[in-house]
């Protein structure tokens, strides 16, 4: 794929959604942390509904903490996985009181060191909460940009690297937006909805799926 394509990729995504925001709710780079910390394998959706009850009462570290893990359980039992989760983010929460004064760190290395922590998160909310222009590559990035031929890569990390290097600064910021939700609700993995997709005749994918019968 060319560069010229690529750019008319990311124009034609910005034109359709000029300002496109995360799905998670949140109000602080604590609570968009704390709710990418519980969305993995799970649904924003699950996590919004859980966060909505859990928020008010500890939108804080300290409040969090305060709650313990058996504190924390009932909130987010909906959520796949919500023993685990529990215990990192109680975790978190207080390494975020020891060594951060209870402020999410801006660094990367700082947030890596976090339990439950890896890469896309901290690229999440070094993209979302502090404006940097990461890209966090999840299953439907690293499908859209291999299915599209936008960035290939046999791994998270090399699609991320080719996406930084190849997706034109003026869209970098909101790339990973963008991808995100066309992979969500066009490109799916099961039946990509091509005869609806905005960049069908710009994607290299060969094998497009017609429009259903009527």
């Amino acid at each position: 794929m060319n560069a010229a394509k690529r750019h008319e990729i990311f124009a034609r995504l910005r034109a359709s959604n000029p300002h496109p925001r995360s799905e998670l709710e949140y109000r602080t780079p604590f609570e968009l942390l704390a709710a990418v910390l519980l969305s993995a394998q799970a649904t924003d959706r699950s996590v919004n509904e859980a966060t909505r009850s859990l928020f008010p009462v500890a939108g804080t570290p300290a409040a969090m903490l305060a709650l313990g893990v058996e504190g924390l359980e009932p909130y987010i039992r909906t959520i796949g996985l919500y023993r685990s989760k529990a215990r990192h983010l109680v975790e978190t929460c207080r390494l975020l009181i020891e060594r951060h004064e209870g402020e999410v760190p801006r660094e990367r290395e700082a947030l890596e060191a976090l339990p439950g922590v890896g890469r896309k998160t901290a690229n999440v909310v070094l993209n979302i909460a502090f404006g940097e222009p990461t890209i966090a590559v999840d299953t439907h990035i690293f499908r859209v940009a291999n299915r599209t031929r936008i960035a290939s890569g046999r791994t998270p990390l090399e699609v991320e690297q080719r996406l930084l290097r190849l997706v034109p600064a003026e869209f970098r910021h909101d790339a990973h937006h963008w991808l995100i939700l066309h992979g969500r609700y066009i490109c799916k993995a099961r039946r990509p909805e091509c005869w609806r997709c905005p960049i069908a005749d710009l994607c290299e994918f060969p094998d497009k799926t017609p429009a259903p019968e009527t």
